[in-house]
């Protein structure tokens, strides 16, 4: 009854892609505006979820300590 909702190409899937491409369109900006690298930001973004004022704080910290957090 319901099975286009367990489906890879249903609108489910189109919402998780979309999810996935604003996270990794904010990793990309968060790198850029921080200097930390791509792969700290997606780690981050994981860690902390994606509110921006969070972020930036924990990214410029995370430069200033010249480390990568670990999951």
């Amino acid at each position: 009854m319901f099975g286009f909702l367990n489906e890879a190409s249903g609108p489910m899937a189109e919402d998780k892609e979309s999810r996935e491409r604003l996270k990794e369109l904010q990793a990309q900006s968060l790198a850029k505006e921080t200097g930390i690298t791509e792969e700290q930001a997606r780690d981050l973004i994981e860690m902390i979820g994606t509110d921006r004022g969070s972020l930036l704080r924990e990214a410029r910290a995370l430069k200033g300590a010249g480390k990568k957090p670990t999951l």
